[in-house]
């Protein structure tokens, strides 16, 4: 499935879309640019699913969880050459994982999982393209 994003709120809304079908143990791998809009539209997401707080992408901690219903787990392997280590495989059952950068952790995700490809294709536009994978 593709989707088109000419601005923030759109992507937001996507993110809202995805998380309408979304239920715990799956795992969505967010790729794109920096600046693309990945965690936008992770707070989509995290909007639809009730949270309203702010929603930073977790360079740093690089896992920040949401205690949404279902719960949800964001994290950022900019940083990261593996995911080895890092815990995350605690999460991808009773959670809902959004994963920003998950080419830092090849093979890693060898299980079923959602693509979601953010690619910009004009300074105000984006599209989304939505894929299963199984692995």
């Amino acid at each position: 499935m593709t989707y088109r994003s000419s601005s923030e709120s759109e992507t937001e809304a996507i993110g809202g879309l995805l998380a309408a079908s979304a239920s715990p143990g799956d795992v969505l791998l967010l790729s794109g640019t920096l600046g693309a809009g990945k965690t936008v539209l992770v707070r989509g997401f995290l909007h639809a699913l009730g949270f309203h707080g702010p929603v930073r992408s977790p360079t740093f901690n690089l896992i920040q969880t949401f205690d949404t219903t279902p719960p949800v787990v964001h994290a950022d392997l900019y940083r990261l050459h593996s995911a080895e280590g890092l815990g995350l495989e605690d999460y991808l059952t009773d959670s809902i994982a959004l994963i920003e950068w998950p080419e830092r952790a090849p093979g890693f995700f060898g299980r079923q999982f959602t693509e979601v490809r953010i690619q910009v294709c004009s300074e105000n536009g984006r599209e989304i393209i939505v894929e299963q994978i199984r692995g």
